[in-house]
């Protein structure tokens, strides 16, 4: 799932979702995604109403935020944990999570980071910027 359509990242989370609820053995990617989804509640209705929420488009100018952006989100920073990639996330992490003392709060001070990283990314049409990206980490 290196470059999935949106339809395509938001039936991951659908069918992880429904998989999970069923009791069907799930992928490593998707037991991944389940342990997200488990810190997000707000999402579930969500994700067990696929007809209704599989086209829609959230408006972060309205303040939406887009909770299939936001899991994805999560997933590319487990993703970059697992591997330490960027080189030293894995070691920024900790220290949020240490400053933090709870590791939702240092993914979510990760997750701006990435997302601000991204936004750059497409918005001049660049590779992301991962020194960028790590000072954005530091100042948090």
């Amino acid at each position: 799932m290196y470059n999935p359509t949106r339809s395509q990242a938001r039936d991951f989370f659908f069918a992880a979702w429904a998989g999970y609820r069923a009791g069907t053995p799930l992928s490593d990617l998707e037991r991944i995604a389940i342990e997200i989804i488990a810190l997000h509640p707000e999402y579930h209705a969500l994700l067990e109403a696929r007809e209704r929420y599989a086209e829609r488009d959230y408006a972060p100018e309205q303040g939406e935020t887009n909770p299939f952006l936001h899991l994805g989100l999560h997933l590319g920073i487990a993703e970059q944990l697992a591997t330490d990639r960027p080189a030293g996330i894995r070691a920024e992490f900790e220290r949020l999570a240490a400053r933090h003392g709870d590791r939702h709060s240092a993914l979510h001070d990760a997750l701006e980071c990435l997302g601000e990283t991204m936004w750059q990314a497409q918005r001049t049409g660049t590779a992301p910027d991962t020194v960028a990206y790590l000072e954005c980490l530091r100042r948090k």
